[in-house]
């Protein structure tokens, strides 16, 4: 269980150029556990997960975690809908996160050969990582983020675009990393990913939080209309 947790948001709207495109969310999220996020395009998913990483500007309200800012991040981790690649080579983007920490070389060296079995890179680690497959940069991508063992992770679309295969990898590793107690917020648009690995999920709608609650409630007996027609699947206006 992460001591930087609870993370409260307050009254948080996020505005740009006059168009509100989050809020006002007034939200609580507690130490252990996977948070999905779903929703429409354009709900205000990927900002809400920003405005939670601290890298998205308030134009109202307050985020705040249970350790001080700078604390908390440096113990969080955010991987990106289309990972972002080092021009360096698998080993070298494994390394580096490690590197930034002043992590001694000899456990550098132990973690990144760990995970470069657990994405079943081994036999590429003097590849340049530019040159992978969607679904290896992508498990490079999550392994980069969890080499430094985070206290929290943030997921934005992890498995879009990828194959059953890769899907399966990663929600592999998801749940593993979920065992040894690392606090996932994720959004997705695959409903079953979001059935299999959510403890709570949570409904965006024109940039609020529409409705919440656990995966067992909140997939089976959607309370409003509107996530009962998200989930059967039709255009919500």
């Amino acid at each position: 269980m992460s001591r930087m947790l609870p993370l409260t948001l307050k009254d948080v709207a996020v505005r740009r150029r006059g168009k509100r495109l989050l809020g006002p969310v007034n939200l609580t999220l507690h130490p252990e556990g996977l948070t999905m996020i779903v929703g429409p395009n354009g709900s205000g998913k990927t900002t809400l997960l920003r405005v939670m990483h601290g890298v998205e500007r308030l134009s109202d309200g307050s985020a705040t975690w249970a350790v001080a800012e700078e604390e908390a991040r440096h113990r969080q981790a955010y991987v990106f809908q289309t990972p972002i690649m080092l021009r360096r080579t698998v080993a070298d983007n494994l390394r580096y996160p490690l590197q930034l920490i002043a992590t001694p070389r000899a456990e550098i060296e132990t973690r990144v050969n760990h995970w470069a079995r657990r994405i079943g890179l081994e036999a590429r680690m003097g590849l340049q990582a530019t040159r992978l497959s969607g679904g290896e940069k992508q498990k490079l991508a999550l392994a980069r983020a969890l080499i430094r063992k985070p206290d929290v992770l943030f997921l934005d679309e992890p498995c879009a675009n990828l194959d059953g295969a890769s899907t399966r990898d990663i929600e592999s590793i998801l749940q593993t990393a979920l065992a040894e107690k690392t606090r996932i917020i994720m959004t997705t648009h695959d409903l079953g990913q979001a059935r299999r690995l959510a403890g709570d999920a949570l409904f965006m709608l024109h940039g609020v939080v529409h409705e919440r609650g656990p995966a067992s409630d909140f997939f089976s007996a959607p309370q409003t209309a509107e996530l009962q027609a998200f989930f059967r699947g039709d255009i919500i206006a």
